[in-house]
């Protein structure tokens, strides 16, 4: 591996070391600024902290009783449940709790719509309780947002909104466009505030239902924990705490409701069987009185009698267990009709399993109702709740088919003993075994309507004692300062933003620059070293700004290049020197002028040759004549070299070949073989040639004649190069296309933040102004101009 491509490896590995330095450094030198962003964002961050309206916490807490753990001893049967139910019934209420419906109820019932104000100097601030209170007569279909400010005199209110004005009495109902018909009441249990004016605020129902549900936060306690914690925040703590409890409430209502529901559900179903058994009892009935009174028939024996008792016991567990079938039949035919959801009695089924699976399923099923007032079906709590109840149905309709293979079992075994009665009935007379089938038809019509009216009156008696199925354990209760906002995390949230804010807008400038502006500019893309760098004062009325008696701070650093030279022109025969850039009006003229008369007031003879054939203007610049030069030594061999070099009037020691009439092909020019002898005439003639050529970007003409250069001086002018002209140089000085290349930086302005420090120790403090121009002393700056231009010096 070559020097060139190691030093362009480390160029690579130290490049984002570097950029971050320089951003560091660049941030740092305007540090003035960031302090001044840092201190107007705190302020005004710790101002609008003022106007801020704190929020405060309203917390409580409720215990899910558990319906299914009440009594018995059934905790196989319960395992089963909680097996069936992934998602514990906890989990559920805590959903239920958040459901929209729910929170439409609270800010229906306590008329949140309209919010009071007391207005401040710098906010409002709500009011609860208020010294007056808007009730709605006749609500208006679409409420209108708005807000009304109220001054109250005696029984008399002044109603004010924007242009609108208008004055009622107390308790006097009145029309309010937006509104509908509405009165003002007096709460005379809340004193009137001293000052200040008090306003009333109507939201939309729906705004103040988001709001309120914005607010509520429900959790689990944990996982084996039937607690919910309830939190919502407020402004208002007392409303804050109204507003959740009447939440709770409502809750615990609309469980007590879904309970109800079942209740009424079972009662219609056994009242529409008592309806049918009673008719089916009435007939009998009046059957065996028809039938007594056509013949005659007075009591049975005794012996009738104990067969006719043994018979209707027979018979009246008979009975029992066809009630049951035919219930369970009816379920059946039910449960397999995927279309039924309503819920259905539980009370009339004997076998307790069989109940717990059915309470189960009308809990789930009410639960889904009340969650798609607020859900979809595809909300993920239906949807686990519908997996629930289809493996419920399926369960109960396998444990239904097994119930009723037991009491058909019981069934065939009672009619066997019914039978064997029978029997014996049929020795008695004709008549009596008549009368007695009559009665045992009667008997089994009989106990069917005494056991509904039996489970009609438990589950009437049952639906008065409903209970909610939760417990509030702690009250709703507000903390006693405010939760948010929080003024040190906003005020340091200013912090950070005035800190962002001219970083962000230094990182952002750094990225959109284009030109060369710093230092690190040019190390983040090129490892061509710099001879030296020249300032600027921003003057321009001169070229020639170094002589023998000048002491400025820009001579100085021309006397510095004369001195870095000596680096790269050890060998005595290294005597051409090569000036050029990327482009014109980069400096090369002005700094070939400077560099040959610092050379020149060191004793060393120097000739300036002006080989920009396409716009010579180094003549020019020294005020002389450009009628014999460069192209007409080339094309005529009469003239020779001592005939074109002009001494310059500034230093005895510094000559000039001009460029001579502009010739039609510059580049052809340059390669005549004459140029050779050129150069070898006059470096045995001189200490030091420095050739003045055209931009390297642009044309060749320089690249031909860096073969006669012992060193390539490149110009790059701050706020003027483009960043990714330097390529350039790094392409020529990586290739080794030119023997020696070197930078020089010029037109730098102390403002624009370039740095000093190459290592060549500048600042002398002569106050000199730096430039092309005329270099006079620098006028002395301002406090406020010394620091807002301070440098990046790495």
């Amino acid at each position: 591996m070559n020097n060139n491509e190691y030093s362009n490896e480390i160029l690579d590995e130290t490049q984002d070391d570097s950029n971050s330095k320089y951003l560091f450094a660049k941030i740092l030198s305007k540090w003035p600024y960031i302090i001044i962003s840092v201190i107007l964002c705190v302020v005004a961050s710790n101002f609008y902290t003022k106007y801020l309206t704190p929020v405060f916490v309203t917390k409580a807490s409720i215990l899910i009783k558990d319906d299914n753990s009440s009594g018995g001893g059934n905790k196989g049967l319960s395992d089963l449940t909680a097996l069936l139910n992934p998602t514990s019934s906890v989990d559920n209420e805590a959903q239920i709790i958040q459901t929209r419906h729910l929170m439409e109820t609270v800010v229906s019932k306590l008329d949140a719509e309209v919010s009071y104000q007391y207005e401040g100097r710098f906010k409002s601030s709500e009011l609860y309780p208020s010294p007056f209170i808007v009730k709605f007569v006749n609500k208006s279909d679409t409420l209108k947002p708005g807000k009304f400010f109220v001054n109250i005199r005696g029984d008399k209110v002044d109603l004010s909104k924007e242009t609108f004005k208008k004055t009622v009495t107390f308790d006097q109902p009145f029309f309010l466009k937006g509104l509908g018909v509405i009165k003002i009441e007096r709460n005379a249990s809340v004193p009137l505030p001293n000052s200040g004016p008090l306003s009333f605020s109507v939201a939309p129902f729906d705004s103040r239902v988001s709001q309120f549900m914005g607010g509520l936060t429900v959790t689990l306690a944990g996982k084996q924990i039937s607690i919910i914690n309830l939190s919502f925040t407020y402004p208002v703590p007392k409303k804050g705490e109204v507003i959740l409890n009447s939440l709770i409430k409502e809750y615990q209502l609309d469980n007590r409701r879904d309970k109800d529901i079942i209740a009424d559900s079972t009662i219609s179903f056994i009242e529409d069987r008592l309806i049918l058994v009673g008719k089916e009892l009435g007939d009998i009935e009046g059957g065996i009185q028809t039938f007594k009174q056509d013949n005659k028939l007075a009591d049975m024996t005794e012996q009738s009698k104990l067969v006719v008792d043994n018979t209707n016991t027979s018979l009246d567990e008979l009975g029992k267990a066809e009630t049951q079938i035919n219930i369970l039949n009816t379920l059946k035919e039910y449960l397999k009709d995927e279309k039924n959801k309503r819920v259905f009695p539980s009370s009339l089924i004997q076998d307790p399993g069989f109940s717990l699976l059915i309470d189960r399923y009308n809990s789930l099923i009410v639960q889904r109702d009340k969650l798609l007032l607020s859900s979809t079906e595809d909300n993920p709590f239906i949807v686990n709740i519908d997996q629930q109840i289809s493996g419920l149905r399926k369960d109960m309709l396998r444990n239904l088919l097994s119930n009723l293979q037991l009491l058909n079992i019981t069934k065939a075994n009672l009619s066997r003993k019914s039978e064997k009665f029978q029997g014996i009935l049929n020795s008695v007379p004709k008549k009596e075994r008549i009368y007695l089938g009559m009665a045992r038809q009667q008997q089994i019509k009989q106990e069917l309507y005494i056991f509904l009216m039996q489970k009609r009156e438990e589950t009437a008696i049952g639906k008065t004692s409903n209970i909610p199925n939760s417990r509030i354990i702690d009250t709703p209760k507000s903390s006693n300062s405010p939760v948010g906002p929080k003024p040190s995390l906003i005020i340091l949230m200013g912090f950070i933003i005035g800190l962002s804010i001219p970083i962000g807008v230094i990182y952002l400038i750094d990225i959109l620059n284009t030109k060369i502006i710093t230092k690190e500019d040019i190390k983040r893309s090129t490892n061509v070293p710099v001879v030296g760098e020249i300032s600027n004062n921003g003057t321009t009325s001169g070229e020639i700004i170094v002589d023998s008696k000048s002491r400025s701070a820009i001579s100085e650093q021309f006397r510095a290049i004369r001195t870095n030279l000596q680096f790269f022109l050890s060998n005595p025969s290294d005597k051409t020197i090569l000036i050029t850039s990327s482009m014109s009006g980069e400096g090369k003229s002005f700094i070939a002028v400077n560099l040959g008369m610092v050379l020149a007031i060191s004793g060393k003879k120097v000739l300036l040759m002006e080989m920009d054939l396409r716009k010579p203007t180094l003549s020019k610049k020294l005020g002389l004549k450009n009628d014999l030069g460069f192209t007409n030594y080339i094309f005529s061999s009469d003239i020779k070299s001592s005939d074109i070099v002009t001494q310059t009037p500034y230093n005895e020691n510094l000559f000039v070949i001009s460029s001579g009439p502009i010739p039609p092909n510059p580049t052809e020019t340059i390669l005549n073989d004459r140029m050779q002898m050129l150069i070898s005439d006059v470096e045995k003639q001189f200490d030091y040639i420095i050739i003045d050529a055209p931009p390297i970007g642009l044309v060749t003409d320089a690249q031909l004649l860096a073969k006669y250069a012992a060193l390539t001086l490149y110009i790059v002018r701050q706020n003027y190069t483009f960043k990714k002209q330097l390529n350039i140089p790094q392409s020529l000085y990586r290739e080794k296309k030119i023997p020696q290349i070197a930078l020089i930086v010029n037109d730098i302005a102390a403002s624009r933040g370039y740095g000093y420090g190459y290592g060549y120790g500048y600042g002398y403090g002569y106050g000199y102004g730096y430039g092309y121009g005329s270099y006079g002393s620098e006028p002395k700056k301002g406090f406020f101009s010394r620091i807002f231009n301070r440098d990046v010096n790495q």
